[in-house]
């Protein structure tokens, strides 16, 4: 269960559930970010065309992303479709929803190394993290990024805001980026072919790779999590290679992007 911090969903928000009941007029499900809530799906917004039996479109347990038509609280459910969704937006749902599953288990071990439950969790810190990060894993993802004083700048308590960095740290892995430029190098050196050789065996490390495209031009790729740091990589590792070659009386120049 993945919650929300407000009590009832919107009109027209994406919804996930789990059918429990299917009637001839109708399913019910229960929904998964929203406790103790369910949804609607009517006969006539289950399928686009026509719908004979309605067992062959739903099933009892079968997981559901639906598109809320009304909320009724009075009514104990919300009324939805299933068929007023593209293929795209289902498979995006989903994939939200199972990343904030994985947030949720992240705030629970972050209250069990403070001593408080997933309840207290929510209640302390977790409805927070939504209203001011938009999501709980967009809060841990941002104390990878930036350290716990992201967190505390938002008015997150400091003893939260380093358990739930520590734990990020240990469980999410820094989204990487790749920039890559060329150089066009070469020299007249009888020993020539050695010399860009060796210059270019030089410039490869963990993070840099470089590749012929086709002499003189060789294309240089930097891996980091943090694309200034990696531009600047690029562009140590390129002014190395052309220091070299031209101490070989050989020419070299750097192209960002090829033109």
């Amino acid at each position: 269960m993945v919650r929300k911090s407000h009590e009832w969903p919107n009109e027209g928000e994406l919804i996930v559930g789990t059918v429990y009941k299917v009637l001839n007029y109708g399913a019910f499900a229960k929904l998964e970010e929203y406790e103790g809530k369910e949804a609607f799906i009517h006969i006539s917004e289950v399928s686009s065309g026509w719908v004979k039996n309605i067992r062959d479109h739903v099933r009892e347990n079968q997981k559901i992303v639906a598109r809320v038509l009304r909320v009724t609280p009075k009514k104990g459910h919300v009324d939805a479709s299933l068929k007023r969704i593209r293929e795209d937006q289902r498979t995006k749902k989903i994939q939200q929803w199972k990343i904030e599953q994985k947030a949720e288990k992240f705030l629970e071990l972050a209250g069990k190394n403070l001593g408080k439950d997933l309840d207290t969790a929510y209640k302390e810190v977790g409805y927070k993290l939504m209203d001011v990060f938009g999501d709980i894993y967009g809060a841990f993802e941002s104390s990878v990024e930036e350290g716990e004083n992201v967190l505390i700048e938002e008015g997150i308590d400091e003893t939260w805001a380093k358990t739930i960095a520590e734990v990020a740290l240990k469980n999410i892995t820094p989204p990487e980026v790749q920039i890559t430029g060329y150089l066009d190098i070469q020299t007249y050196d009888p020993n020539g072919v050695e010399i860009i050789r060796e210059a270019l065996k030089a410039a490869e490390g963990e993070n840099v790779t470089v590749q012929s495209v086709g002499a003189p031009r060789y294309r240089i790729s930097v891996t980091s999590s943090d694309y200034i740091l990696a531009e600047k990589e690029l562009k140590d590792v390129a002014k190395k290679c052309i220091d070299s070659i031209i101490a070989a009386n050989g020419t070299g120049e750097f192209l960002r992007e090829l033109e």
